[in-house]
């Protein structure tokens, strides 16, 4: 993984915010890696979150102040910050399309990365998500985690 990537997931934890990984390195976590031009962060659009991932983001290096961007921002649903540029761009996102953060939360993988505990989007939420996206990317992550998802069910216990 990128080292920005992993800085920025570190500075996420130190600061104690609620996120989600999703989108590609989230499919990667599942075992299904594939070409990405970024790291996708799902946060908790609450106000207290809000105000910690606008720390996190700032001891990050973060151009919130070019972005236009206040702590209060991402206590809204809707929002979408991105810097950087492939394949080392950041988005992150209060919302993610057809999915409610608190049971996303409740459904998402944990795991240990680069030994670090990180929360993944789970794969059924992922490919709930990515049905209503419809993008071509999409479509062939749909078809992949189908195939994953069967293959999961079908494995002997």
């Amino acid at each position: 993984m990128n080292p920005d990537f992993t800085d920025l997931i570190d500075v996420l934890l130190e600061h104690d915010v609620r996120f989600l990984v999703v989108g590609g390195i989230a499919l990667a976590a599942h075992g299904m890696p594939r070409a990405t031009g970024d790291l996708d962060v799902w946060v908790l659009p609450s106000p207290e979150n809000a105000d910690r991932v606008y720390a996190a983001l700032t001891a990050f290096g973060a151009p919130l102040d070019d972005l236009d961007v206040a702590a209060e921002d991402f206590g809204t649903t809707g929002l979408t910050v991105q810097f950087g540029v492939p394949p080392r761009r950041i988005d992150v996102l209060t919302a993610v399309s057809g999915l409610e953060f608190g049971a996303a939360w409740e459904r998402r993988l944990q795991t240990h990365v680069f030994g670090r505990e990180v929360a993944f989007l789970s794969l059924d939420d992922m490919l709930h998500n990515k049905q209503i996206l419809g993008r071509d990317k999409d479509i062939g992550d749909v078809r992949t985690i189908r195939r994953e998802l069967a293959r999961r069910r079908d494995e002997p216990r």
